[in-house]
């Protein structure tokens, strides 16, 4: 049976829909970095999601072929996950989405190599016919964090995020988004398919002892 991040680590993918502090390790990624408003069909963002997948597929898929990944495991393709920031570090505007700045990412296992990422960007070039240079191997260590599971329309999660800020306040924390340390979502339900009311995205926020 296929590995599953989500059902492995539940206290990263499936936190309660109630504010709570956790430590996430450092971890790979594939990663675009992009600007601009991500509901904008001809976007960067849309782009770079096709971008991302192609790559996670490719690696997933690996053992089929000749090129072999030292500890390779089958495994369930890591959700979505997106790191958001504008010029003004403290506050996000949603009235504002053209101002938004990401990076787009997708967990990679922990047996992917930067090597091995080279070989799934040259080879879904060659399969695929598309450019990838954009993509990138990206290591994060995201610290201690507030997170909640927010339920509902993107455009709603200033009341989680509100939600989020107390609860690190009133446990001893104040929220540490720097130009390092980001707004982070990890995106749990498919938009085109579910109605906006029933989507699911872990929020997350850098914080540190006050």
């Amino acid at each position: 049976m296929a590995f599953d991040y989500k059902k492995e680590y539940k206290e990263f993918y499936m936190p309660k829909n109630k504010p709570s502090i956790v430590t996430i390790p450092s971890m790979n990624y594939i990663a675009i970095r992009g600007k601009g408003d991500p509901n904008s069909e001809d976007g960067e963002y849309k782009t770079s999601i096709g971008l991302l997948y192609g790559i996670a597929y490719t690696i997933k898929m690996s053992y089929k072929g000749e090129h072999k990944i030292d500890g390779f495991f089958e495994f369930v393709v890591p959700p979505l996950e997106g790191f958001w920031w504008q010029d003004s570090l403290s506050d996000i505007d949603y009235a504002h989405k053209e101002n938004f700045q990401f990076i787009s990412v997708i967990r990679l296992p922990d047996f992917v190599t930067k090597a091995d990422f080279d070989w799934a960007v040259e080879e879904a070039t060659k399969k695929k016919k598309q450019d990838f240079s954009k993509v990138e191997f990206f290591t994060y260590d995201e610290g201690e964090c507030v997170q909640c599971m927010h339920l509902g329309s993107y455009d709603d999660e200033p009341k989680t995020v509100a939600a989020m800020h107390e609860y690190a306040g009133q446990n001893g924390y104040m929220v540490d988004i720097t130009d390092t340390r980001y707004h982070h979502e990890i995106y749990l339900s498919d938009p085109r398919k579910v109605a906006p009311e029933k989507l699911k995205t872990v929020v997350r926020h850098p914080v540190k002892r006050i």
